[in-house]
């Protein structure tokens, strides 16, 4: 058997040896990183672990940013491309001067990426501020061998766009939620006026399907204030415009919606920097208190015409009492007990806020000075019917003047006497009909005279088959019919 290298020439021979000398010349000087060998139809690669540039060779041809540290944690190598995502000049970063421009929670975390990488891959972020901007960097560490020392590598990948489309998602997340929470109601239109945005408060005020429309078809608002002069879209523009407007008070037409007055701000939207990008509107619904100031002022007209009938109907009974009494005395007797029934009854109108006064109150505060209901003397049937406040008057001073006539000569005189007083029924012209009749008291009989009570008695609820009284002075007692006319002035 021939061996290979009795086979080959002294020539061939001697340039095996300089190829091999070659070789291990160039391994010594880290001038290659493998060395292939040819056999048969295979060829064998044997990567050489030495001093590392062949590992340099392999990071600065990694698109992202790498960094080599030895077992200490001393950074033995950057790539370019690290020190671009950090900002820095070529060969810019090392020794201490990766961890130099970390924050104490950042270089915490990066030690401990170190210490750990060093047994198995590990991972972990950091937040760097680069000039003006914070980024992010996802980390991956995992051993490696440099020869015959181990160290770490560890790859930088930027996810601040990652986490700033994250933080956006979440900011939208965040401010749709505060948008729904809103009890007043919020609009956000765009530059050109198109409601972009709405909650549930405003969709109670905004016609059907506001998304898409202009602010004004989206909400039909008027300013009383500012007669034709002011518009919805002229607030949306002045908004926009980067001129605020707060507290403008205005009346919702739209006739689908329940809400009829709100109060109207409108403030730039601006998302980053300095641009407007729309405006935010909100409504604060007012429907209620105005509501009660339209109703506080109509009360007032109200009790102001009140007062001014009040008096010419106190002047009117002054002077027909004074008329009808022949002493002082008996004046301010008689004038006093009016004046009093009158105010009772305006009382008990104001405890019931001049609303659902019934009749059996009226006459109950009458006969209060003189007899209980308990005392089984007085009896009432089918009084709890509403009056108004005018007719509540006409029949407290009705209702006086029986009473008087009753305790000092009828039925409330004597201890037997009874005093009934029922509703009748409605009258075919829907009037209702009420009876005071007297009983068991002392025998009757009919005045000479008629004095003013029995002429405020017969005035005060009209005369006519649709209201008034009639008074009857039967020897077993006074009976009386009182008619209250039907429209306006009872509610059964």
């Amino acid at each position: 058997m021939v061996s290979l290298a009795s086979a080959l020439t002294r020539d061939e021979l001697e340039a095996r040896l300089y190829e091999a000398e070659e070789t291990l010349r160039a391994i010594r000087e880290g001038e290659i990183d493998a060395v292939v060998i040819k056999g048969g139809t295979t060829e064998q690669v044997f990567t050489l672990e030495g001093d590392g540039h062949s590992y340099r060779t392999f990071m600065e041809a990694m698109d992202i940013g790498a960094a080599a540290f030895d077992a200490d944690g001393q950074l033995l190598y950057a790539n370019q491309a690290l020190c671009t995502l950090l900002d820095r000049p070529a060969d810019g970063l090392s020794g201490p001067a990766l961890l130099d421009i970390l924050d104490a929670v950042n270089q915490t975390t990066f030690r401990r990426l170190l210490a750990q990488a060093l047994k198995e891959r590990q991972s972990a972020e950091i937040h760097v501020r680069v000039n003006d901007s914070e980024r992010s960097f996802l980390l991956t560490g995992a051993p490696i061998d440099f020869g015959i020392v181990s160290g770490v590598a560890i790859t930088f990948t930027d996810i601040s766009e990652r986490e700033q489309t994250a933080a956006a998602k979440e900011s939208e997340r965040l401010a749709r939620s505060v948008l729904a929470s809103a009890n007043e109601a919020v609009i956000v239109c765009d530059r050109s006026g198109m409601v972009t945005h709405i909650n549930t408060a405003a969709e109670r005020i905004c016609a059907e399907a506001p998304i898409g429309k202009r602010f004004e078809e989206a909400i039909a608002l008027t300013f009383a204030d500012a007669a034709e002069l002011m518009s919805g879209a002229d607030i949306v523009a002045m908004a926009v415009g980067g001129t605020p407007v707060q507290g403008l008070e205005a009346a919702v037409k739209t006739s689908a919606v329940d809400v009829t007055d709100v109060m109207i701000s409108a403030a730039p939207l601006v998302v980053s920097g300095d641009r407007t990008q729309g405006c935010v509107v909100t409504l604060i619904n007012l429907s209620q208190r105005k509501a009660a100031e339209r109703r506080q002022a109509l009360l007032m007209g109200e009790l102001d015409h009140r007062v001014k009938n009040t008096l010419a109907m106190v002047l009117a009974i002054s002077a027909r009492t004074a008329s009808h009494e022949r002493t002082i005395e008996d004046f301010q007797k008689s004038f006093s007990g009016r004046i009093q029934a009158l105010a009772a009854t305006h009382t008990l109108l104001s405890n019931a806020s001049w609303e659902n006064l019934q009749i059996k109150d009226v006459l109950s505060v009458e006969l209060a000075p003189y007899a209980t209901l308990s005392s089984g003397r007085i009896s009432m049937e089918g009084l709890d019917i509403s009056v108004d406040s005018k007719t509540a008057v006409s029949l407290g001073l009705v209702f006086h003047e029986l009473t008087t006539n009753a305790v000092k000569y009828g039925a409330l005189s004597t201890r037997a006497g009874k005093l009934s007083v029922r509703r009748i029924g409605l009258l075919d012209d829907g009037a209702l009909q009420i009876e005071w009749e007297e009983r068991d008291g002392p025998l009757v009989t009919p005045p000479t005279v008629t004095g003013f009570g029995q002429t405020l008695i017969s005035r005060s609820l009209g005369s006519g088959p649709n209201g008034g009284t009639k008074l009857e002075y039967r020897p077993t007692g006074v009976v009386c019919q009182i008619l209250i006319p039907k429209y306006g002035h009872f509610h059964s």
